[in-house]
């Protein structure tokens, strides 16, 4: 079954394409799509490009929408929606204080290590809880993103396959 599904999605949407949505998934994110673009054989530049445009891509909605959407959900009548905006305004507040001691640097910090938990979609979360201004916000994100995924790069294919 599990190869099943593997086959559908290599021969329906590519190598390339998978990786590309494997980056877009909050906590997966790039640090899951690099080493599948790299089990895939995908060239390592390839595979950044991909990973790092797919991460970055819903960063800029998620700093534009997330905070009105998590309030409208916490005063939904639908107790689902509630216990999730709530989980995930939690979330935000544990790591308030880690982006917000060092303000932009810390965003980027944050974003760039490649430990389950971080990423562009938890710092984007964070710094739209904390009301940064969006495009301080969205560059300090999109540098994190660009750190974190040349370390997963490295680690992915190898310093030797990538400098010779």
């Amino acid at each position: 079954m599990k190869e099943a599904i593997a086959n559908f999605f290599l021969e329906t949407v590519g190598r390339e394409w998978c990786v590309f949505f494997c980056s877009l998934l909050p906590i997966i994110e790039l640090r899951g799509a690099i080493p599948l673009g790299a089990g895939f054989g995908l060239p390592f530049w390839q595979t950044y490009l991909i990973s790092v445009i797919g991460n970055i891509l819903p960063v800029p909605f998620i700093l534009l929408f997330i905070k009105g959407i998590l309030t409208w959900m916490s005063k939904c009548r639908v107790k689902a929606f509630n216990k999730v905006a709530g989980w995930l305004f939690r979330k935000a507040e544990k790591n308030r204080g880690k982006v917000e001691k060092y303000a932009s640097l810390g965003l980027v910090l944050f974003v760039a290590i490649p430990l389950p938990g971080t990423g562009a979609w938890t710092g984007s979360l964070v710094a739209a809880i904390m009301d940064m201004k969006f495009w301080r916000a969205f560059l300090s994100a999109l540098i994190g993103v660009l750190v974190a995924g040349v370390v997963m790069t490295l680690i992915s294919y190898g310093v030797a396959a990538i400098i010779p």
